[in-house]
């Protein structure tokens, strides 16, 4: 990895060259020699800017086995977990660290007896904190306290949770906290557990260049059609982002239906049904992901060229984080908004306010939607008995009484 500002070791190099990572990123270039000093670190930094690189290559650099539990990553998500822990073992290869992801959804005690060895721990902070209660786990030779994704942790309110893991800390330790927004909850935890830290705040990597904002007006009964339409248009893996965890299996199932192979992607689902629909959705076995903002966060996937919000996240910083899994390291991409109801319009005209003029209204073309009243079913036509004689008209019509004389 090329860099004005800092030089790497040739084994951890020669990995990077072979992952065809060959220059250091404008966060990777200010965060990885402030690590290196000892310093705390305070980043402002999207997904997708290399930021995990950017602390992962200086712990890594100065660790080896022998040295004990030395580095604590604390993540929102076990999805997160999973590919931070990933990212440290591809990087580390040859030094034989132990490296432990640790989250719920699996074995507590497989886990506690994995730490024993650990050098690095990659956890989410509910299990982390059902690990310090049984006593299994001590974090007083730690030397390195990374807190990512901080603004969703704030989200999900594990805030409280790692307050209490950062008083366990020994007193000489650095902290590096990173953040794709800045709110007044994170600048105050900065300030509570930051030693004059270095500030990085860095501008978005995804620019409108790259990154193609449209939206469509559509009735809530003919919005999974105009989705299955775009669906249908050139485009590599798509990610369909939806608010609640049973839109996600409904949407799934009707695409699938529809000629439109998906798969959900929710907190309902156990560890290993999320980690296998993620690897297959990674490796191309189905192109169309339909999650959740929770189960989708911290998803690292090449080739997403399409997002499309299926529901209108209800705030700004929701709609950033899911515009971000896609134009990602200088690919285009495009992120795509369904907007239906009157609550969905209400959201959407705050983003459509942040964002300035960059997303556009479109109008879909190519595309016969039904007449608005053949969506309904009609009402069906009770049908008439045929009308039987009466035993008196049956009577004077087999006589012939009752006709007229001529």
């Amino acid at each position: 990895m090329k860099s004005k500002t800092f030089v790497l070791s040739s084994q951890i190099t020669a990995l990077l060259e072979g992952e065809g990572i060959t220059d250091a990123t404008p966060v990777q270039e200010q965060i990885i020699p402030a690590i290196t000093e000892g310093r705390d670190v305070l980043a402002q930094s999207e997904t997708g800017s290399g930021k995990t690189l950017s602390f992962a290559i200086p712990i890594i650099e100065t660790l080896k086995r022998s040295d004990g539990l030395k580095a604590l990553i604390l993540v929102p998500t076990r999805e997160l977990a999973t590919q931070v822990a990933g990212e440290f073992v591809k990087f580390s290869r040859g030094k034989h660290l132990g490296i432990v992801p640790v989250y719920g959804g699996v074995s507590i005690n497989t886990q506690a007896g994995k730490l024993r060895q650990a050098n690095i721990i990659v956890a989410t902070p509910g299990r982390l904190i059902d690990l310090l209660n049984r006593h299994a786990l001590r974090l007083n030779t730690v030397k390195y306290f990374v807190c990512d994704e901080a603004d969703r942790m704030l989200d999900m309110g594990f805030i409280k949770d790692v307050e209490r893991i950062a008083s366990n800390l020994p007193g000489e330790h650095q902290t590096l906290l990173f953040s794709a927004t800045v709110p007044k909850e994170i600048e105050k935890l900065a300030s509570k557990y930051l030693h004059n830290p270095m500030n990085v705040r860095l501008a978005a990597t995804v620019k409108p260049v790259f990154l193609h904002q449209t939206y469509y007006k559509v009735s809530p009964e003919r919005k999974l059609d105009l989705l299955v339409a775009l669906l249908g248009r050139e485009r590599s893996l798509a990610i369909v982002f939806c608010n609640r965890k049973h839109i996600t299996v409904k949407v799934s199932k009707k695409l699938t239906t529809m000629g439109v192979p998906a798969k959900a992607l929710n907190g309902n689902m156990s560890q290993p049904q999320r980690e296998k629909v993620t690897n297959d959705f990674r490796s191309g076995k189905f192109t169309v992901l339909v999650a959740t903002d929770v189960a989708a966060r911290g998803l690292h996937i090449d080739d997403v060229s399409h997002v499309y919000n299926y529901e209108i996240p209800k705030d700004v910083e929701s709609y950033t984080h899911r515009v971000g899994r896609t134009a990602r390291a200088g690919q285009e991409g495009e992120a795509i908004s369904l907007v239906a109801t009157e609550d969905e319009k209400k959201f959407f005209q705050q983003i459509l306010f942040e964002y300035r003029g960059d997303i556009k209204l479109k109008e879909f073309s190519g595309f016969e939607l039904k007449p608005e009243q053949q969506d309904r079913p009609k009402a069906a036509v009770k049908p008439q008995k045929e009308e039987r004689p009466s035993w008196r008209n049956r009577w004077r019509r087999n006589t012939g009484e009752g006709k007229k004389k001529r």
